[in-house]
């Protein structure tokens, strides 16, 4: 009864099941903490970060406005002014959603983006940059997977998810000691070493481990249970029940204004005012061309978890406007979970602490998946010194270990390299990418079929750290965007991106290196032996 209280099978099992899967997930998750970071990288046809001159917020609001008025489609909605220097946005940019083609309700027209030249507010050229899934794209492949239907691949992740935060319960039930074990590694010792190794992961990021998981099945909620909804009035018109939640205007139901839109330039002086010189993100204005339009000011993202400040101001005579009512508790809880668990709120700092939790949870499903072949590597052994061969079950467990944990980041790697190697005007290179991914995984999870597993270890290990140190390399034979250049010219979005890739392959190197021992250590007693039985021959 005790035993079953532990729960230590129910750890065991859940974790082998699914740990493939949310491998393959908290690598994804993990590298999407820098989607943004990542995309430009694999766009090196954009320019340097500090090549853009400093852009005066009040002329480039007014320039915006000023083309969204000549330009945008009378009914449009959702008018909205970007300025640059924040993260993920370099140039001012405006956006406008055209009206619905069909009108049917809860339908939404097409999103439009237009960059700006700051100086003249005329459209600027876009610069022809490469076609890339860049960094959103394996961000997206942790939820959505990749080749796989979309509603099924958002269910496999729930479900997965689901058992992993069952497995980090257990795993702390399994564990009586576990902030004893915290303080417990003994190097050298087997299948005890990668117990105190899975110990000492899980405890450090537990507190992430347990949001992550938990924060992680709310973006899917009523996919995950829809009865709450099938049940409301809402029910076959789930469309009309996210525009309420979302509290998205409906423009038919606005009456149109003739007066003209307030200037937004004193709008942002007066945000500024309040908040600070710089600090104003984004200018928007829901429905322009409405009686009761608003325009909101938002702030640049500081350290709110749920969102950033927001000013409204009444959009025909620019009177300051209340805020709109607060959210019930139940949206603010969900929007607070959903900030956690995507860092929407992180500056630099945090966002580092973000992604090394991250590989923290990579490490601790890595030695999780590796502890279940240590715990049965005796018996193995035992059988094979019989004469007999390993279990058909163990093998396979023993090779998608090797494939998965090894394999899958000279998988990821090999999409860099794809972005570098594909001809930049190949019209599907951005499929292409995704391929190379897929198609890298692929062959590293059946090459351990063919090599004894330390081999196996040994190989896919070297292979990954040179995959990711001869990155820059790579990067500086292909493009004028290196090392030599990004870092004289201060821009550590894209030196970052290199240094560390160079980080990551000295780490796996020295993984590497470990294994490699370990292989010397194992052949000297079969050496040994072998020198015995041809002493006792002569």
């Amino acid at each position: 009864m005790r035993q079953f209280y532990r729960q230590a099978w129910l750890h065991t099992w859940v974790g082998l099941v699914v740990g493939w899967v949310l491998f393959f997930v908290f690598v994804t998750g993990t590298a999407g903490y820098f989607a943004h970071e990542i995309d430009r990288w694999m766009r090196p046809e954009l320019p340097l970060a500090t090549d853009a001159a400093a852009v005066d917020p009040h002329r480039a609001v007014a320039l915006a406005q000023a083309y969204l008025q000549a330009n945008a489609p009378p009914q449009s909605q959702d008018w909205s002014v970007q300025l640059p220097g924040q993260r993920g946005s370099s140039a001012l940019s405006v956006s406008w959603r055209e009206p619905p083609v069909d009108g049917k309700p809860g339908a939404r027209g097409r999103f439009v983006r237009r960059t700006l030249d700051p100086d003249t507010g005329q459209a600027a050229a876009e610069p022809v940059v490469r076609k890339t899934g860049g960094g959103h794209l394996l961000y997206r492949m942790h939820y959505m997977l990749h080749y796989v239907p979309y509603d099924v691949a958002i269910r496999l992740v729930g479900v997965c998810t689901m058992l992993m935060l069952m497995a980090v319960v257990t795993g702390v039930i399994t564990h009586k000691k576990i902030f004893v074990d915290f303080f417990t590694f003994r190097p050298g010792k087997g299948q005890r070493s990668w117990l105190d190794a899975h110990n000492i992961i899980s405890v450090t990021a537990l507190p992430f481990f347990l949001m992550i998981t938990y924060s992680g099945l709310v973006f899917f909620l009523f996919q995950y249970m829809p009865a709450g909804l099938a049940a409301s009035h809402y029910a076959g018109n789930a469309q009309v029940f996210y525009d309420d939640l979302l509290q998205r205007p409906v423009a038919a139901d606005a009456p149109v204004s003739t007066q003209p839109l307030v200037a937004l330039a004193p709008l942002v002086a007066r945000a500024e005012a309040q908040w600070g010189a710089g600090q104003v993100a984004r200018v928007s204005v829901q429905q322009p061309r409405g009686a009761d339009a608003d325009v909101q000011l938002v702030q640049v993202a500081g350290g709110q978890i749920a969102g950033s400040d927001r000013l409204r101001f009444h959009a025909r005579t620019g009177e300051a406007l209340p805020p709109k009512a607060e959210d019930g508790a139940a949206r603010e809880t969900q929007d607070v979970l959903l900030a956690l668990h995507e860092g929407r709120f992180a500056g630099p700092v945090l966002r580092w602490l973000y992604f090394a939790s991250g590989l923290l949870g990579c490490a601790m499903i890595a030695t999780g998946l590796v502890l279940w072949t240590a715990k049965r590597r005796a018996q193995q052994d035992k059988r094979a010194r019989a004469g007999g061969k390993p279990e058909f079950g163990f093998r396979l467990v023993e090779c998608l270990n090797i494939g998965t944990v090894a394999g899958l980041p000279v998988a990821v790697a090999a999409y860099f390299w794809a972005n570098r190697l594909i001809p930049a005007d190949l019209a599907t290179r951005r499929e292409w990418e995704a391929h190379v991914l897929f198609i890298t995984w692929g062959v590293l999870l059946l090459y351990p079929a063919l090599r004894t597993p330390l081999r196996a270890w040994l190989e896919s290990l070297w292979l990954a750290a040179a995959a990711f140190a001869l990155l820059p390399l790579l990067n500086a034979l292909t493009t004028d965007r290196h090392l030599g250049v990004t870092l004289p010219a201060g821009d550590w979005v894209l030196a970052g991106f290199d240094l560390t890739m160079l980080a990551l392959g000295v780490c796996l190197a020295v993984a590497a290196r470990r294994v490699h021992r370990r292989q010397r250590a194992a052949a000297e007693p079969a050496r040994a032996r072998g020198a015995v039985v041809a002493g006792a021959a002569l």
